[in-house]
């Protein structure tokens, strides 16, 4: 057998870790609830990635083992449907049990077994533990964003954490634009270190003679938008997104609220002023597609992101470190393409030429969901830090925004 380096054990053992210190101050009741069909309970966060270190790496790799408890796969398998029946997704927030307590234990008796296989584990089972710490670190992001939405489904806004001290910004300067001749690119992961399938293979993609904003939209341009009639002109719409608007009653980003003629919106951290120099976010494609036709601009395409910020540092920007305040703050000055946002493209999440999945459950990872999403890039402060590069390709519906969604313009030239 093939000894696991030790620096695939430092990174289990820090991921691990950092998930549950995003929970520590969650309640059971706080862990266990569920706020909408797109959001999962902190607990089931906690199980399923769990679930995923049992079940592809000790139940298929390690002889001998045996389930911590042979009823937790019907509930914390996702959507793996070569695992077989699983619990509902829109029903999650009924598992009460087991408890938070449980959920935890269940934690430390998978790693405490994952410490003693270590050693012995093969090739194949090494590249899945790094797959299963890549998956965590997405969950970790999503555990954030779903506590975020629970919390503010909750009339006394209660905040997770302690605002962070709040230091004077200027305003960001008029928006720069990165241009670019036409030409051909090189697009994808070049494939000498971790990478998700769906990022390659790695391929040539012709560009347009085109400019890219240098930074993101910020809530102050936003607001510039609301006051002009934005969300009231359905000249700016998609026909989907202006249906959406119609019938959602959507007038402003997510979380956001006029009280007493001032913008606030609400955060990790409660609810606080609108910051007019930070960047936007919690919009959907809809309303970031409305605002690139209003600006006369357009959505940049993934190709046009990913070639601009291939020169930037994917560890840069304001990301994920540890349990803290999470919220996108003003760029501290230059082109910022990692961190704060994820940035929406005008992309559909579609598998690039020769995609093939891989084998087995692991291959249900990403391809079946090249369907009706679109692209967003960049990472946001809610990512972990070292999590994303210029080719990762994260997707969501064009409605949804409960996550760290942003917008970067792009236009012709």
């Amino acid at each position: 057998m093939l000894a696991m380096p030790r620096p695939l054990a430092a990174l289990f053992a820090e991921v691990r870790a950092r998930t549950v210190a995003l929970t520590a101050p969650l309640s059971d009741a706080d862990a266990s609830v569920q706020s909408m069909e797109d959001a999962s309970p902190a607990k089931w966060h906690l199980a399923h990635t769990t679930w995923f270190f049992e079940t592809f790496v000790l139940r298929d790799h390690v002889a001998g083992y045996r389930l911590h408890d042979e009823r937790f796969p019907f509930l914390f398998n996702s959507y793996y449907e070569a695992e077989g029946r699983r619990h509902a997704r829109g029903r999650r927030g009924m598992v009460t049990r087991p408890t938070l307590d449980e959920v935890l234990a269940y934690r430390a008796a998978v790693d405490a077994a994952m410490e003693a296989a270590f050693d012995d584990l093969s090739a194949d089972a090494q590249a899945l533990v790094r797959l299963g710490c890549h998956h965590e670190e997405q969950h970790q992001e999503l555990l954030v964003t779903d506590i975020l939405h629970l919390f503010g489904e909750n009339p006394l806004e209660p905040a997770l954490f302690a605002p962070a001290p709040k230091v004077p910004v200027a305003m960001p300067g008029a928006m720069g634009w990165i241009e670019s001749a036409e030409r051909i690119v090189e697009i994808g992961h070049e494939g000498r270190r971790f990478g998700f399938d769906c990022e390659g293979p790695r391929h040539r993609a012709l560009l347009p003679a085109h400019a890219i904003a240098d930074r993101t939209v910020t809530n102050g341009e936003w607001q510039a938008f609301i006051a002009d009639g934005g969300y009231r002109d359905p000249r700016l719409w998609l026909a989907d997104g202006w249906a959406w608007v119609q019938r959602e009653g959507v007038d402003a980003p997510m979380y956001w609220e006029e009280r007493g003629g001032t913008w606030t919106r609400f955060g990790l951290d409660g609810r606080r002023p609108v910051d007019p120099a930070a960047p936007v976010t919690h919009v959907s494609l809809y309303e970031a597609d409305a605002f690139a036709t209003w600006a006369g601009a357009r959505l940049p395409t993934e190709f046009e992101w990913e070639a601009a910020a291939a020169a930037h540092d994917p560890c840069g920007g304001n990301q994920l470190d540890t349990a803290g305040a999470v919220e996108p703050r003003p760029a501290a000055g230059g082109p910022a393409f990692f961190g704060d946002v994820w940035e929406w493209t005008g992309s559909a999440y579609r598998p690039y030429p020769g995609f093939r999945t891989v084998e087995g459950a692991v291959g249900e990872y990403n391809g079946k969901f090249m369907s009706g999403q679109f692209v967003l890039r960049g990472g946001s402060c809610a990512t972990p830090r070292g999590h994303v590069r210029a080719s990762y390709r994260n997707f969501f519906y064009p409605h949804q925004r409960w996550q760290f969604t942003g917008v970067r313009l792009a236009k012709d030239i």
